[in-house]
């Protein structure tokens, strides 16, 4: 008969650990979304989160290294969520893209972003991320709408409509015009039709 070693504490330490990054990383993303950088601190988070400082700091040892990796993380998970989805008309995938710019996560990015245009620590690892997840949204986008880049005036449609999308988002900080926002998704997804026939 062989030896049987008891199971080890280290599993559920890991997978405590892991609960708790997360906690941390969505609470600075909610942070970041209601009051932006200025009323988002490590202690603000970590009590959020309901944790220690120490446990916050312990994974991110930088206010810095605790936002960027927060909106790199539900950056992530929206991708991850944009990625799954079904085959479907173009409409539904424009509306979807929008989706992603009328959110949490965007209003947290554009918290990030304004602070990043006057930190200087912050401002090379946002311009890093920013571009990491427009490339990555990019080529979601292009999936989704089956769209050929190969062919002229493709790939400016395709960011058109993500720009646009980021416009949309932008307006919707001040004022959630749901109605209006359908219709211009109506407008584009058929300027897009047209642009990727």
């Amino acid at each position: 008969m062989g030896v049987v070693t008891p199971p080890t504490a280290k599993a559920p330490k890991q997978d405590r650990s892991r609960a708790t990054r997360q906690r941390l990383l969505e609470a600075a993303v909610a942070c970041l979304a209601e009051v932006g950088w200025a009323g988002s601190t490590v202690l603000v988070v970590a009590e959020r989160a309901g944790v220690s400082r120490g446990a916050a700091q312990h994974h991110f040892p930088t206010r810095e290294d605790l936002f960027t990796a927060a909106v790199e993380y539900v950056a992530e998970e929206r991708s991850q969520a944009l990625r799954e989805l079904p085959s479907q008309d173009r409409t539904a995938v424009v509306a979807a893209l929008v989706d992603l710019y009328t959110g949490p996560l965007f209003r947290a990015a554009l918290h990030l972003w304004v602070a990043a245009s006057n930190e200087e620590q912050l401002r090379p690892r946002v311009t890093e991320l920013e571009a990491k997840v427009g490339r990555e949204t990019h080529r979601i986008a292009v999936r989704l709408l089956n769209a050929d880049e190969s062919r002229p005036g493709v790939r400016e449609t395709v960011q058109g409509l993500l720009d646009m999308a980021r416009g949309l988002g932008l307006a919707n900080l001040l004022t959630d015009d749901a109605a209006r926002r359908e219709r211009v998704v109506a407008q584009w997804a058929a300027l897009v039709e047209e642009g990727l026939a």
